[in-house]
Parts: structure tokens; C-alpha cells; sequence
């Protein structure tokens, strides 16, 4: 019996608009993957970025025209092939290996060798917003231990005010993400004065193609440096040798579970940090994320506490830590609808 893959779009309205330095949404819009294989159905999730190129109709139009290299789903090597976009390879991907460990009875964590106990804390996200709205914002979160504070618009006095006024009011662990925001003279001011703050470290302070300027930011601040946009994959990593501190990897950049582990071990023998992020998607991606989060020194997988509705069940937390679903594959199951 040959793979069928089915492609649909999910919707997923959020809690509050969500604002970066490049944008902001009020809904976020990935591609939902179903792979039929035998009575077997596996679950996916792409989330396309339109700073790279993709799109929804990017996704769909890609498996419109290609069909699946291969109809046994273990054949990996074949199936996501470097061929086919980023977006479109994590969501097959983690059809894939969601649709694999089903069949074997056995959740993705246990596939992989980890132990489902070594999983970090993961940060919750605040988008950029203005001073009152942003305190609202972390009143709402309650006693959570990590929280990633998105930076890079406004006024540096403003940005180091919004740090400042969080700090006064919250003792956990806070990381910040400019998304590209500063240059290297306003990122070295602005982390200079954040120092006060005990920030843990600060996430892709500049455009995306200067690692020198992350050298010259790293040298002259204290707080560590971490890359996100700079940082797609494992062959992204050689360059930033000496200039990072860590990076980020995120499924929807690297093209699903199989470019996140290159990645990751790459940056291990390369002896950076690693950050596993994702974007603001379902709990079918973040779960995903979460059973390679053994791997990693940080965690971001808070795309399901942002959503307002999520169709899907899957990681769970407590008190920050993340809890891996204990069913085969990645353990995701849909929400009776209402």
C-alpha cells in the first residue's frame, strides 16, 4: 500500500497579538500533515516563514507537484530528501517519524535513546508591547521560572526601561530576543545596560549574516550570545566558531527531527550551547521539539501557551519543565471538537 499524505490548514488564534521586530500576528497559520500508511495515520506540522520565502501555498504547492520518494515510511533517507523546501521537509518529517513510532508501538523519545526525565525548563515568551500591557502580560504567567522577553523596537531607553520594569516585579530566570533589531554599537549599549538585570542571554542581536559583529558584541558584554536567524542548520555553524556563545534550533528551519539532531550534534562537537525553539504553532510541533529536548541546555517550546485553541494535546508542563506524552510516536492526540 503506497503513503497518503493529506495537507489542510490550521488556524490557531492567539491569546494576545504576538509582536517581534519584524512583525506581528493575531493568528498563527501552519500546514496540518496527515501520513496514512496500512490503517496507521501519522501526524505533521509546517510552519512556514515568510522570511525565508515560505508560505502555505509554497508548502502545498510543493507536494502537488512531487510525489513521496518512497512508500515505506522508514526509508528517511529517500523520503526528505535535501530537495524538498525546509517547511515542507518538518512537516513530512515529523509525519514520519510520528507515523513510525506508531507502528512500532514506541514514543519518538524512546526511538531516540533519550530519557524523558532530562528535559529542561522552557521559557515563556512575551512579545513586544507597551509597558503596561507587557506587566499584564507577566502577571498572567504566574510563578513560571523562565521567561523570554522579545526586544528590539523603540527607543534603547525604552527597551532597557521595559527589562528593568519586568525585573522589579519578576526573581526567575529572563532571556531577551531582539530578532535582528540593533546594530552592533545599539546592541553592545543596550546589553551594557541590561547587565543590572542578570539576563541570561540575549538572542540574535543583529541581521543575520555578520558574524563578526557578533564577535564584536560577544567581546564587549557579559551577557552571552545566542543565535537564532544566523543559525538555520548544522552547515550554518563552522562560521559562527568563536563569535556565539549558542544556538538555536528550530524543526521548521532545519526540516524536521532528523536536521535538528545534525544540528544539535553539531553544535556539541563545535562546543556551543543549544537552545531547541519553535514557532507559534499546535502542540503537534511542540511536541515534536520536546522529544529532542534531552539533547539541549535550554528550551523555547511555548507555541501551545500561546494559543487560545489548540486542537491538540500533547507536552505538558510542569512548572515550566517540560513533561513528554508517554504513547508512541510523538504521542499528539486531537481535541474532541466542541
Amino acid at each position: 500500500m503506497a503513503l497518503a499524505l493529506s495537507i489542510s490548514r490550521l488556524a490557531l488564534p492567539l491569546k494576545h497579538p504576538f509582536k517581534i521586530a519584524r512583525g506581528e500576528e493575531s493568528v498563527a497559520r501552519t500546514a496540518l500533515f496527515r501520513l496514512r500508511d496500512d490503517g496507521v495515520e501519522g501526524l505533521g506540522e509546517a510552519t512556514p516563514i515568510a522570511r525565508y520565502g515560505e508560505s502555505l501555498e509554497t508548502v502545498e504547492a510543493y507536494f502537488a507537484s512531487h510525489r513521496l520518494a518512497a512508500n515505506d515510511p522508514f526509508r528517511l533517507e529517500a523520503l526528505l530528501h535535501d530537495g524538498i523546501p525546509a517547511a515542507a521537509r518538518a512537516g513530512l518529517d515529523l509525519a514520519l517519524h510520528d507515523l513510525i513510532g506508531k507502528r512500532l508501538g514506541t514514543p519518538l523519545y524512546a526511538l531516540l535513546g533519550l530519557d524523558p526525565a532530562d528535559t529542561p525548563l522552557t521559557s515563556f515568551t512575551i512579545g513586544i508591547a507597551d509597558p503596561d500591557t507587557t506587566l499584564r502580560k507577566l502577571a498572567e504567567i504566574g510563578d513560571h521560572p523562565v521567561l523570554k522577553v522579545k526586544l528590539g523596537l523603540g527607543s534603547p531607553q525604552e527597551q532597557v526601561e521595559t527589562i528593568a520594569a519586568i525585573r522589579a516585579r519578576y526573581t526567575g530566570a529572563i532571556r531577551i530576543d531582539a530578532n535582528e533589531g540593533w546594530d552592533v554599537e545599539r546592541a553592545v549599549s543596550i546589553l551594557r545596560e541590561l547587565e543590572r538585570n542578570e539576563i541570561e542571554f540575549c538572542e540574535q542581536p543583529i541581521p543575520a549574516g555578520s558574524p563578526e559583529g557578533l564577535r564584536a558584541i560577544r567581546e564587549r558584554v557579559r551577557i552571552p550570545i545566542v543565535t537564532d536567524e544566523d543559525s538555520l542548520v548544522a552547515g550554518d555553524l563552522p562560521r559562527l566558531i568563536g563569535c556565539v556563545d549558542g544556538v538555536n534550533v528550530k524543526l521548521a528551519k532545519t526540516g524536521g527531527i532528523r536536521g535538528a539532531l545534525a544540528m544539535i550534534h553539531t553544535a556539541r562537537a563545535l562546543g556551543m550551547k543549544i537552545m531547541l525553539g519553535c514557532m507559534v504553532e499546535s502542540a503537534v510541533a511542540a511536541s515534536a521539539a520536546a522529544h529532542l529536548s534531552p539533547l539541549v541546555d535550554w528550551a523555547d517550546i511555548d507555541g501551545p501557551f500561546l494559543t487560545a485553541g489548540d486542537p491538540f494535546s500533547g507536552v505538558r508542563y510542569e512548572r515550566g519543565k517540560l513533561v513528554l506524552p508517554d504513547a508512541p510516536g510523538l504521542g499528539v492526540t486531537e481535541r474532541a471538537r466542541a
